[in-house]
């Protein structure tokens, strides 16, 4: 406490100090005494009653003027005289006011801007104003800037404000805030509408709204992100190849206008430790050049047994504007991470979630896991005129993976009469290493007119993306039992018995022991010398697709109505590079339609029809032992619903229906003698209801609420597999709530106190479809409590986040009983961050 009562006293007499010499600096600068300046002050807020920072405020024909801070208020001195004050902010309107300060010593003047849709940037340039729960602008559901309500599709999100208040480092920390979305497992590997979304796919990850190469077994970091967001249903209209449960996407923290710096330190559960740090403003007195550079870095050990996490990233972010009509950034996130693939919680083969300890894992000592991600990307916006502006995105992101592990071989021990062992799971090894690289290119036009009165936004696109699999893709792997032969297979058939080698006892010997879930010593490090390896190529791939698509807004009087059609062409090039290269070409003809009715002017009613296309993934495509080739993904989305603000605009709603049908998805075909293999089912659907709410209730009343009701299942397989897997899909839950809510005093003596509370519960599920449909595990319901308390006084923030505040064993996904995702046990977090 003496500490922290000597850093807040020496605070207030920084802040003081700084004050005292700002204010000596501009008396002397404009007078030689104090009657003879003018203290100009005052608030700057929306039309919603919300303070508005980082506006510029200057007095017309001086070189006088200032920033809004945080909290929309700004300061200035002035000799006294008659004055034009002008307010001004991307994405609002300029106001001005004319001011006789002749003879008063103190002026106070505010400012209500009203919003400026025309304004708005077509591409993401400029860091966002908005500083609360609520975000009022999509760029990713239209390729232009349009409200959200005016929206004809449900798009969900997380702000910054939201994932600080929280301590959230990755996105599966924060997709709970997001109705419709919950983990598949703990990879990166989401589920959206009970369909899944996940890692090393080109097809429903995204940054800045391009397609990007990330890892699977690693979650998304976010300590440069300034939203997480989700546009539900088929994205394909506009992106092309798009996951029909929708799309992820995380949009990087832009620069600023105004200078700002902030540090913080955060240290908790299971030795973590992270350090962040996020650093804007401009880099010329004209404000032409703009910077933003975020630093995160993380060590952890995480509450399973051998795991950890050392995670470094780098972001810097340039603004270039040298006029009003030409705006480009640059944008760079470099990412480095150590660790381990943890396959999850094994527990015996009689199902019981709780005969081994959740901390388990099947890790040994010398594996290991290194990832390297880097994304570049470059953005332009040129406006011809206030009604034409050509936008041009270009990304480049590549990805390595350099992996060693021990892993289940998806079966417990096998013994020499056909039976299994329950108590030790069959083991592997794989010794990987591939690398791979995405280029992505998207250009298009926006043009607003009138036609009589009807109001036009036109897009027209073009867009190009590959992905290539990099030389030198290959993996060792050791598999589980001997064969006479020399070799090892992952299985054991009682049938073929004399190929195996069998031990003294008659059952099969192992290449890799097994793991005993009953001992306690089955981490440590594994002699590999003596494994027999089979070595895996994985050819040089490539898959290209391109399109042209065209989109109008029509709006007359209440009425918008939302047209896009997109033409797609894909091209797989299989064993690319070499003298059997083979092209595999197909095209989609994709057509989107969406209304919106504005019933009063903070509720509108919309509705949205929209089909998907999307080719099978590389992974699949790439994989011989997967039984390709497989048909391609077709989706088709009907959703209505409505959007409305309240609380003066401060609080958003959305209510939506959907009926979202999938043709084509890929699941394990079941076959002992070739795990890898894949199979099609044929038809399934997920139909449900959402409701999310984002924002606030007063000023210093913040508020998060979702839920969910989702109804996934396979409409149309044969009679075989339904008997086998049932009809509900997997790690699906019919019923998903969120509340997080915080509350901050902002008067009287606990002025700068705040609370957060939230409240998350998952309903029961199912795991994945495997080969043994005895070995499902249903997973029970849960409910966990979260709590945060905050302290603010002057620059510095003190925050305590206790997450599952009474310890709840859960799980948040599952493949099987080899591999089940314990959710993460009581755990806290201690952070303190400094602004300046």
């Amino acid at each position: 406490m003496k500490n922290l009562k000597y850093n807040i006293g020496f605070g207030r007499i920084l802040k003081k100090s700084l004050f005292s010499l700002i204010y000596l600096t501009m008396c002397f600068a404009y007078a030689q005494n104090s009657s003879d300046t003018v203290e100009i002050s005052g608030k700057i807020t929306s039309q919603n009653n919300t303070a508005i920072p980082f506006v510029s405020v200057i007095l017309k024909n001086t070189s006088l003027g200032t920033s809004s801070d945080e909290n929309g208020t700004f300061k200035l001195y002035a000799p006294k005289g008659t004055y034009t004050i002008i307010a001004s902010s991307l994405g609002y309107k300029t106001a001005n006011q004319l001011i006789d300060a002749t003879t008063k010593n103190n002026m106070v003047v505010n400012f209500v801007l009203n919003e400026n849709s025309t304004e708005l940037q077509a591409v993401e340039i400029i860091g966002r104003v908005e500083q609360s729960y609520k975000n009022t602008n999509s760029f990713i559901a239209t390729k232009s800037a349009t409200k959200l309500k005016d929206v004809p599709q449900s798009v969900g999100y997380v702000t910054k404000e939201v994932i600080l208040d929280q301590g959230a480092f990755r996105i599966n920390d924060v997709v709970k805030n997001i109705s419709g979305v919950n983990q598949h497992s703990f990879y990166n590997d989401l589920v959206i509408r009970g369909h899944r979304v996940a890692g090393q796919r080109n097809s429903g990850l995204m940054l800045n709204g391009m397609r990007i190469m990330t890892s699977f077994w690693k979650q998304q970091l976010i300590p440069h992100i300034e939203r997480v967001e989700v546009l539900k249903g088929p994205a394909s209209a506009l992106f092309g190849n798009a996951s029909p449960g929708g799309v992820v996407n995380s949009v990087t923290k832009k620069p600023l206008f105004e200078e700002k710096q902030s540090i913080s330190a955060s240290i908790g559960s299971f030795n973590t430790f992270r350090l962040l740090s996020d650093f804007t403003g401009p880099m010329t007195k004209d404000k032409k050049l703009l910077y933003r550079l975020n630093i995160g870095y993380e060590n952890s050990d995480g509450f399973r047994d051998l795991q950890f996490s050392k995670n470094i990233v780098f972001a810097p972010s340039f603004s270039f504007i040298p006029s009003d009509k030409t705006r480009l950034n640059f944008d760079v996130v470099y990412q480095d991470s150590k660790g381990r693939i943890d396959r999850g919680q094994a527990v015996f083969g009689n199902g019981d979630l709780n005969s081994v300890p959740i901390t388990k894992s099947l890790s040994a000592a010398n594996d290991y896991l290194n990832e390297f991600n880097l994304n570049i990307t470059l953005s332009l916006q040129h406006k011809f005129t206030d009604q034409l502006s050509f936008n041009s995105k270009y990304l480049n992101s590549s990805y390595d993976e350099d992996l060693l592990e021990h892993r289940t071989a998806n079966s417990f021990a096998a013994l020499g009469d056909g039976t299994f062992d329950i108590t030790k799971v069959a083991m592997r090894v794989f010794d990987r290493k591939r690398s791979w690289n995405n280029q992505n290119f998207n250009n298009y036009l926006n043009y607003n007119f009138n036609i009589g009165a009807v109001k036009n936004k036109l897009l027209v696109g073009y867009d190009y993306f590959q992905q290539e699999l990099q030389p030198g893709g290959s993996q060792l792997e050791a598999r589980a039992y001997l064969l006479k032969n020399g070799t090892a297979t992952n299985s054991f058939n009682i049938n073929n018995i004399d190929n195996y080698v069998l031990d003294a006892n008659g059952n099969p010997t192992t290449n890799v022991a097994h793991f005993d879930l009953t001992a306690n010593n089955e981490n440590g490090l594994r002699d590999m010398s003596k494994y027999v390896y089979r070595l895996r190529n994985y050819p040089q791939f490539k898959q290209a697709n391109s399109g042209v698509y065209i989109q109008n807004q029509f709006s007359y009087k209440k009425l918008d109505l939302l047209i896009g059609l997109r033409k797609e062409y894909f091209t797989d090039y299989i064993n690319y590079n070499t003298p059997s290269e083979e092209k595999v070409k197909q095209d989609a003809f994709i057509p989107r339609i969406g209304t919106v009715y504005k019933i009063t002017p903070n509720i509108n009613a919309y509705g949205t029809w929209v089909k998907g296309y999307q080719p099978q993934s590389a992974t699949a495509i790439n994989n011989p032992d997967a039984g390709g080739p497989f048909d391609p993904l077709t989706s088709e989305l009907i959703e209505f619903g409505f959007k409305s603000e309240w609380f003066k605009n401060r609080l958003g709603v959305t209510l939506a229906y959907y009926d979202l049908t999938q043709n084509g998805a890929l699941y394990d075909a079941g076959d002992l003698n070739n795990p890898d293999r894949l199979m099609q089912i044929g038809e399934e659907k997920s139909k449900g209801f959402e409701v999310d709410a984002y924002g606030k209730l007063q000023n210093n009343w913040s508020l998060v609420l979702n839920y969910a009701y989702n109804d996934a299942f396979f409409s149309k397989a044969d009679a075989t597999t339904l008997e086998k897997f049932g009809d509900t899909k997997p790690n699906a839950p019919k019923h998903t709530f969120n509340l997080w809510t915080k509350y901050v005093i902002d008067h009287g003596d606990l002025n700068g106190l705040g609370l957060g509370m939230g409240y998350d519960y998952v309903s029961e599920r199912k795991g994945s479809i495997i080969r043994d449909a005895s070995l499902v595990p249903i997973f029970p319901s849960y409910g966990l409590v979260n709590t945060a308390l905050y302290y603010n006084v002057d620059k510095f923030q003190i925050q305590l986040n206790v997450n599952n505040v009474f310890n709840k064993t859960h799980w948040v996904g599952a493949y099987d009983f080899l591999r089940s995702f314990p959710g993460q046990p009581r755990n806290i977090m201690t952070t303190v961050s400094y602004t300046f």
